[in-house]
């Protein structure tokens, strides 16, 4: 009868509950369209919660991320706007340097047709964020979980939120999603608890706390990205429901999923005993489609079939994602759409709906999304995703943007074609939703058509967008190579570790990737520092919980220490870092190792002058073993 009657009211006078409804916006991280029960595509995977969400409003069986990757989502979710505007199109955006102009590529490997360009490190705080727009409102505002959209000063703190935990821009949770997780001011409460259990009673209290006035509640969630690990009574749990024959059989990812989908029903349960239910809007979504290249229990993370490909490629995999909108007395209780929707368009939705402008000059790339919560049509909609890299993953696609509209897609690889030419995929997703057949050839008007609107998103958008090689070498170039995973190096033994790390006498066993390292006067230095710069050494010798010391000095950035304790090729453990910058600093961590170190990498924030490192110290209490190596 309340629902009932707040609908009436609402349309007798649109602007009286204009401000009041809650906002929730539940993230979730790399969780695939075929990762929920919400579309009958999983047997294995279990999402009641989410299912329970659905009941309560609309779900559409078309939504889309902005991209095939979460930082460039997570902007275009917060601003409405494309990647192609803000320049996020990679997940960077924990990375040292701050870049905040996108810029045309120098170059490209010879093998390659176009050149990919310099993308932005972090999300402008001159865009305007919901976060924003709400507090301005009379909202309180909170951010739980993962950002990934840069440190301060570009953290939630600064993009309109009131509080912000646990308050880290790293890409995932640190080191394990059970305790001890290794964020520096965030600590668990108990042995073993889940970091998703914690953000949601955490999530709980602050809407406890929000008593006279409406709030905004971000949820990211850190689920379901790696590192791939869980509760071990759910791990086991689901390793006796496996079907060898389905391609959906990780354990450890069905647990994942159920400590996301648990996390979903803390939130409901909170809302129901607090009576906040039908006067809160809830948008549930995901950054990107379901990873299909790691590997955990012997098999991919998750199969996003029927559809194509997975997490960052441009195919259905990569960019279909769930989608469930609530919105008491608009969206009718557990319905379903076919409209195609996009991440840019909850933000100017959460405007008509709520009755509020945005503020002058502000633009959107995304449109409302009402009509279509109202039951009705969305003619002639037509959503873009802007992915200008190569990625290397299963199913890949050299740099490309893509259009759909209606059953029809059509993907633009930039330059792929003959002498400097575009290649275009057109796919019918309704007769083949698989995408194996190109019709470009057999349709081309249609081409030219939806090539158009591609031209005119970029235009508008002021993208910066690839260009043609000019050192592009035909005899190098192998396109039976595209859509195939491209290994990442040569393998490498396990054993011995010390094989691994021969080199250079004076670096004393450690050995420097993705830089060059040298001694000078007794000091260390490293220069031509890359994105994955480490120094590594074998540490075969240390078991145990183990303190690593260094004397450093560089510039101010967020790093971390690992160690490997099967060598080359294990998964690593690691732990976070943050050098102060500007003069010697030691930096002391405390490794909760378990067993052997095997082989140990200290990672350096990138930086254009060198780095330099004095002496290098690590202290086993499980063995008792100390070693320190003084440059």
């Amino acid at each position: 009868m309340h629902r009932v009657l707040l609908a009436f009211l609402l349309v007798l006078s649109p602007s009286l509950f204009a401000s009041q409804p809650n906002v929730i916006i539940i993230l979730a991280d790399d969780l695939g369209w075929s990762d929920t029960t919400l579309y009958g595509n999983t047997a294995y995977y279990q999402t009641p919660n989410l299912d329970r969400l659905a009941k309560r409003g609309m779900t559409f069986t078309r939504a889309y991320s902005a991209s095939p990757l979460c930082s460039p989502t997570r902007s275009a979710l917060l601003t409405g706007q494309s990647p192609a505007r803000t320049g996020i199109t990679t997940p960077n955006c924990h990375v040292p340097q701050v870049v905040l102009q996108t810029t045309t590529g120098k170059k490209a490997p010879v093998d390659q047709k176009a050149i990919q360009p310099d993308p932005v490190t972090r999300l402008k705080t001159e865009y305007r964020t919901i976060a924003e727009t709400l507090k301005d409102e009379g909202y309180a505002t909170a951010h739980f979980g993962k950002w990934h959209l840069g440190p301060e000063p570009y953290s939630p703190l600064e993009q309109g939120f009131d509080v912000d935990l646990p308050h880290t821009p790293g890409p995932g949770p640190a080191g394990s999603f059970v305790a001890p997780w290794k964020f520096p001011s965030f600590k668990e409460k108990s042995p073993g608890e889940h970091i998703e259990d914690r953000m949601a009673v955490e999530a709980v209290a602050w809407m406890e706390q929000q008593k006279d006035k409406p709030f905004y509640l971000n949820y990211w969630m850190f689920s379901v990205h790696a590192p791939f690990d869980a509760k071990k009574a759910n791990i086991e749990k689901h390793r006796g429901r496996i079907d060898p024959k389905d391609a959906q059989r990780s354990p450890t990812y069905a647990a994942m999923i159920q400590s996301m989908d648990d996390a979903i029903g803390t939130l409901l349960d909170a809302l129901d005993r607090l009576k906040l239910a039908d006067n809160t809007i809830i948008i549930f979504t995901a950054d990107n489609g379901g990873n299909m290249y790691n590997e955990i229990d012997g098999t991919t993370p998750t199969s996003n079939r029927p559809l194509r490909g997975g997490k960052a490629t441009m195919f259905e995999g990569g960019t279909r994602v769930p989608g469930v909108v609530v919105w008491p007395g608009v969206a009718g209780a557990g319905s379903r759409s076919d409209a195609v929707i996009q991440s840019e368009d909850y933000y100017p939705t959460l405007l008509e709906g709520l009755a509020l402008k945005p503020a002058e000059g502000q633009r959107f790339d995304g449109t409302s999304i009402l009509p279509a919560l109202k039951g009705d049509s969305l003619a002639d909609k037509a959503v873009f995703q802007y992915f200008p890299h190569n990625p290397g993953v299963p199913d890949w696609l050299p740099p490309s943007v893509s259009a759909h509209r209606g059953d029809w897609k059509l993907i633009r690889i930039f330059h792929g074609g003959e002498k400097g030419a575009h290649r275009h995929l057109l796919l019918n997703l309704r007769d083949d939703l698989g995408e194996k057949n190109n019709l470009a050839a057999q349709k081309p008007e249609l081409v030219a058509e939806l090539d158009t609107m591609i031209e005119k998103f970029l235009t508008d958008t002021k993208a910066i967008v690839p260009i043609p090689n000019p050192a592009f070498d035909p005899t190098k170039y192998h396109p039976e190579l595209e859509g195939k995973q491209v290994p990442k190096g040569k393998p490498k033994a396990k054993s011995p570790v010390k094989a691994n790390y021969a080199g250079d006498p004076a670096l004393q066993g450690w050995k420097a990737r993705d830089g060059k390292a040298s001694v000078k006067d007794g000091i260390l230095q490293v220069t031509s520092i890359g994105s994955a710069c480490f120094l590594g050494s074998s540490a075969s010798k240390h078991s145990g919980p183990t303190t690593v010391k260094f004397r450093i000095k560089g510039k101010s950035g967020l790093s971390h220490f690992d160690w490997l304790s099967k060598g080359v090729g294990d998964k690593p453990e690691r732990m976070d870092f943050t050098l102060k910058g500007g003069d010697w600093e030691v930096v002391s961590l405390d490794l909760p190792a378990e067993g052997p170190l095997g082989i140990v990498r200290l990672y350096l924030p990138m930086q254009e002058s060198a780095i330099e490192i004095d002496w290098i110290e690590l202290n086993s209490k499980g063995n008792g073993i100390s070693t320190r190596t003084a440059f």
